[in-house]
């Protein structure tokens, strides 16, 4: 989740959210690595976790990410969640809660949906006061 942090921190630096995520494999080695970058992009779809997932699948040549595991420093929105879902993840963990836009234990609980293809396991609150705080920062300085 270190890694994860440290993404949310750089996309911060840049103007996005601070959201990060990283993606390991079943071996254990960084396969991604990637902050937000909707604003830089110009696509509302760059999500950390959409980064990743490409990016990792990407590496291994393979839409599967099976056995790879997934560290993200806010709870996946609901089109994250349903990636993770279709990429197959192993393991989601996640950091802070997003009650507002969250889609894993807030909003549609995308993993509950019997039309869910894949159901992850899922650990919440992993580095959640730090990703919480980094968070709470950005939109403070934003709101000024």
């Amino acid at each position: 989740m270190g890694r994860a942090l440290a993404e949310a921190r750089a996309a911060a630096a840049r103007g996005e959210v601070p959201v990060g995520a990283v993606i390991v494999g079943p071996d254990g080695r960084l396969l991604a690595a990637a902050g937000n970058r909707t604003r830089e992009l110009n696509d509302p779809t760059a999500h950390a976790e959409m980064l990743v997932i490409r990016a990792a699948a990407a590496a291994l040549g393979s839409e599967r990410l099976s056995g790879c595991d997934l560290y993200v420093t806010l709870e996946p929105c609901p089109m994250c969640a349903a990636a993770i879902s279709f990429a197959r993840i192993r393991r989601l963990y996640f950091g802070a809660a997003d009650p507002k836009g969250g889609g894993v234990v807030h909003g549609p609980r995308i993993y509950n949906q019997q039309t869910c293809h894949h159901v992850p396991e899922v650990y919440d609150g992993l580095g959640e006061r730090d990703a919480a705080e980094l968070l709470k920062g950005f939109f403070e300085e934003r709101r000024g």
